[in-house]
């Protein structure tokens, strides 16, 4: 049962329904709308925190206390883990969820250790976000992590909500990397193994970041696409470039913005591969040529020209010491 799902069952048995009026038809597919709908994001924070109950629980019973703190006050982590979007329907209805129903999942945050005072997240970033948009205190949970925890936290978190798209979690590896942490810490944070955290790394390192963010998290995308991207990268970055900065572009969602780039390089790669026709001045078709890279393939129809490879490659010396006579010289 999906997430939604269980959410529902929940809240239709907690939920006296009142019976339909004699001779109205009640259509079950109407119900999601109205208030219902509104309540949408407000019911999903529930799940999350029916998901976190055990986890809180008993941090609480260990002496943690859930404070509010101003947002102005808490500082993100260093380490991003996501990629901005234009529009976050989502973050949009957790806004309008809080505002009339309150904060129901504490953040977790520690304390800052050179201002003193303040505090860094480890998770809860949209929950910030929104109480700061608000005007709001913020609920939050103040524990003690070093540098190492709170990116496990932070990483662990994101994984339980199954939030994170591919690449979102390919970058956040190699930040993590860059930023010096050992390799057990990045694995922890990802709940990975040392071969899948390999492939995240790679793919981060073979797209430019500039890439990544004009096309954005592509949450429908794995890792076979963004492989494939990693290869229409290394073989013609600048056509990728010019994909990316077309106007057209930025009105696509995420994943549409992918394939754009996949479909343009594959049909550059099906009509390169198809190369060049050569004719004979009769208009035969005799001779297909091929440029792949720094190679150049030739392939002589021998119906059309019958022999006539055999004698091009007799005079290929005489050739090449004409073209260096007629070649400019560098």
């Amino acid at each position: 049962m999906s997430r939604r799902d269980t959410v529902n069952s929940i809240f239709m048995r907690k939920t006296d329904t009142p019976a339909p009026s004699a001779g109205v038809e009640k259509n079950p597919d109407r119900v999601r709308t109205g208030a219902v709908s509104a309540m949408g994001a407000s019911l999903q924070e529930m799940t999350e925190a029916a998901r976190a109950a055990g986890r809180l629980q008993a941090q609480i019973s260990s002496g943690f206390s859930v404070l509010e703190i101003d947002p102005a006050d808490i500082s993100n982590s260093s380490i991003s883990d996501r990629i901005p979007v234009e529009r976050d329907v989502d973050f949009d209805a957790l806004v309008t969820s809080i505002a009339e129903h309150g904060q129901k999942v504490p953040i977790l945050v520690r304390p800052d250790p050179e201002v003193e005072g303040h505090y860094q997240i480890a998770y809860g970033r949209r929950r910030l976000r929104a109480a700061a948009k608000l005007g709001l205190k913020v609920k939050a949970i103040v524990q003690s992590l070093s540098d190492n925890e709170l990116v496990i936290a932070q990483g662990k978190e994101n994984l339980d909500r199954q939030d994170l798209s591919f690449i979102e979690k390919a970058l956040f590896a190699h930040r993590l990397e860059e930023a010096g942490y050992p390799r057990d810490v990045i694995i922890a944070a990802l709940s990975t193994d040392k071969a899948d955290l390999s492939r995240y790394i790679s793919v981060a390192r073979g797209v430019p970041q500039t890439v990544i963010l004009a096309i954005g998290p592509a949450p429908k995308a794995g890792r076979a696409r963004w492989l494939a991207l990693v290869d229409a990268v290394s073989s013609s970055p600048k056509k990728v470039e010019a994909i990316i900065e077309d106007d057209a572009f930025a009105d696509l969602d995420s994943d549409q913005r992918l394939q754009r780039v996949l479909s343009k390089m594959a049909a550059r790669d099906a009509k390169k591969a198809a190369g060049d026709i050569w004719k004979t001045r009769q208009g035969q078709k005799a001779a297909q040529i091929e440029r792949s890279g720094n190679k150049t393939r030739i392939t002589f129809d021998e119906r059309m020209v019958p022999e006539f490879a055999d004698y091009l490659t007799t005079r290929l010396d005489e050739l090449f010491d004409e073209f260096g006579a007629v070649r400019p010289q560098r």
